[in-house]
């Protein structure tokens, strides 16, 4: 992922979507969209989720738009493409199903959303939880929390905060690096609505905030989300499928106006979360 230098408030570039077709099954992953990991003919490996997964088909285009307005963020975020499953690799695969109950439903064929895997499945590792001893020596650490902290308020994240850490199997003395993943009970899974909380958005692993100390903690990521332009977010929305977005198009322009509108409410959500009673922020005071 491209991401800017610096601490300046300037967003970050967008990184090219590609289109890639599917070409090989590999496996089915964990998770309530049923996911599988699949390669594409540009030999990367790609978690892909399913236009009938059984949450909803908006999932697709809330994983594809937040992870564009986390590229524009500088997140630490998995790169993105959309991810053309062919009928003829679906009826080879029985496997390529979703599982309702005890019904058993062939995966729609066609264009899915897909986020790289970080690596060659066989050589890499991959965990969603470290102890304590190994977080904290997670890279950039905190900036990582901190940036996903404010987009996951911004978004109005729905669902717990989601990260890997990943490293070569090949040095098990070697740091983790982590990318922020799933993203879609953004804007409240096939809402897209805002049901603000207090307590939305919080890792639950309070050491990831250490390092706040007052709201500056948060500013990188404050000034580039409130230096975003309208003509941004609708980049980032024109890249979305027309059937990703469950049959009302439209509703997508009126969530763009709503992000829009909530850029600059963010510093004041994230001074109401520090004096819930949770007190997220140990070093805040």
């Amino acid at each position: 992922m491209s991401t800017e230098q610096g601490d300046g408030p300037r967003t970050c570039e967008l990184p090219e979507l590609p289109t890639v077709r599917a070409v090989e099954f590999i496996r089915r992953m964990r998770g309530a969209s049923q996911p599988c990991l699949m390669r594409g003919e540009d030999g990367h490996v790609y978690v892909v989720k399913f236009q009938n997964n059984p949450q909803h088909i908006r999932v697709l285009a809330n994983e594809l738009l937040a992870n564009r307005l986390g590229c524009l963020m500088g997140l630490s975020i998995p790169e993105a493409a959309i991810v053309e499953v062919p009928a003829k690799l679906v009826a080879s695969n029985p496997d390529l199903e979703i599982q309702v109950g005890v019904r058993r439903i062939p995966i729609a064929p066609g264009p899915q959303f897909g986020s790289c895997f970080p690596g060659e499945p066989s050589r890499t590792l991959v965990v969603d939880f470290l102890p304590d001893r190994l977080l904290r020596r997670v890279r950039n650490l905190h900036e990582l929390f901190l940036g996903a902290y404010v987009f996951d308020k911004w978004t109005c994240n729905c669902d717990g905060r989601q990260v890997v850490f990943y490293r070569s199997v090949d040095d098990e003395d070697s740091t983790y690096s982590a990318w922020l993943i799933d993203h879609g009970f953004c804007f409240n899974d096939g809402e897209w609505n805002f049901p603000d909380h207090k307590l939305r958005g919080f890792y639950p692993r309070r050491l990831v905030y250490e390092s706040v100390r007052s709201l500056d903690a948060f500013d990188r990521f404050l000034r580039r989300l409130e230096n975003l332009e309208q003509a941004q977010l609708e980049a980032c929305a024109r890249e979305i499928p027309p059937e990703w977005c469950g049959g009302d198009p439209e509703q997508l322009a009126r969530l763009l106006e709503r992000l829009y509108e909530r850029r600059r409410k963010v510093r004041q959500f994230i001074i109401e979360a520090r004096d819930c009673d949770l007190r997220p922020f140990p070093n805040w005071v």
